[in-house]
């Protein structure tokens, strides 16, 4: 019966005030993401929002009904945690180039609206909305402008990959090689992967540690590389978009 005596419709009408602030800014905040067509979209950040201000919303009525610590900000803190893990969910990594780190960070930022929701502070919320709206609309102009503008390898910090081709009797060799080659000019390697490359032959795959280099000095490297008789190709890549 205890959940009876529980029932306070003056808290009652707080919380759906809350849950409605938090599905109504959430649903705004998701809808850019929608018409975007990014991977967390409408309803995940609508869940996400309110999920959040349910969360705060429920610790602050316990805190009120039985004490102790203040457990609404324990959760606060926990929500924090808690949605960096489903922001991690919707990144991915494609060819090198890591994809969806802005959408993580608008369900972290609509946690954050949520969160002020469930603790009543309407403007807040309001606000917060309005700051994660305009990162994801007003900014965007500004970095289509820098994207647009021409890369000087020498001073955007990129990842660069290495690929080796070699037949499969000369792994050990091409690796042992391609290792030499990048240590002789400082340059640590980060990731090797090997894959097969058809019947005969090998990819050695190798990730550089995110680092400005010349393109030339690449070139240089690479050319190294391709004069080894045990090497049928040797070529690099760089991504700037991480």
């Amino acid at each position: 019966m205890q959940s009876i005596a529980n029932i306070n419709l003056m808290s009652l009408a707080d919380t759906t005030v809350s849950l409605l602030v938090a599905f109504v800014l959430g649903g705004i905040i998701g809808l850019e993401r929608q018409v975007r067509q990014r991977t967390a979209g409408l309803r995940t950040n609508v869940l996400v929002c309110v999920g959040a201000a349910l969360f705060v919303d429920v610790g602050v009525r316990f805190f009120q009904l039985h004490g102790g610590t203040p457990s609404p900000l324990h959760i606060v803190a926990y929500v924090v945690s808690g949605v960096g893990f489903l922001g991690a969910g919707v990144i991915m990594r494609e060819e090198g180039n890591v994809r969806g780190i802005n959408t993580a960070a608008t369900l972290w930022g609509s946690a954050a609206v949520g969160t002020a929701a469930g603790a009543d502070l309407i403007l807040e919320a309001l606000l917060g909305a309005l700051f994660v709206l305009a990162a994801n609309t007003l900014l965007r102009p500004v970095v289509n402008r820098i994207d647009r503008q021409p890369i000087d390898v020498e001073t955007v910090e990129a990842t660069y990959t290495v690929c080796v081709i070699t037949p499969r009797e000369h792994r050990d060799q091409a690796l042992a090689l391609l290792e030499t080659v990048f240590e002789t000019a400082n340059i640590p390697l980060r990731d090797v992967d090997i894959n097969p490359f058809g019947e005969e032959e090998l990819e050695i795959e190798a990730v550089l540690v995110p680092t400005s280099i010349s393109g030339d000095l690449l070139d240089s490297l690479t050319a190294r590389l391709r004069r080894a008789r045990y090497v049928s190709q040797a070529f690099s890549t760089a991504s700037t978009s991480e």
